[in-house]
């Protein structure tokens, strides 16, 4: 399986998504500072994921995801909702 995921910086709020097939050590990587791209905010919860079974289309998923259009919107609503 493949993941679309996204995180929240404890720190500041920010958000990052991304996609893995190993969720629990990607995040992991995250929070020790691993990804060039979140190491200054972290720390980070997993706060949203999906599951999607080839890898081409959680990269799909996550590229429109990305382009922080309706669907990036969306997402983001339901988890600030809770």
């Amino acid at each position: 399986m493949f993941y679309v995921y996204f995180i929240k910086s404890i720190k500041d709020n920010r958000f990052y998504v991304g996609y893995t097939n190993d969720l629990r050590r990607r995040f992991e990587d995250h929070n020790n500072g691993k990804s060039k791209y979140t190491k200054n905010f972290r720390p980070w919860k997993l706060v949203y994921y999906e599951a999607y079974e080839t890898e081409s289309l959680a990269k799909n998923r996550e590229n429109k995801l990305k382009q922080h259009g309706k669907r990036y919107s969306a997402i983001i609503d339901r988890i600030e909702e809770n």
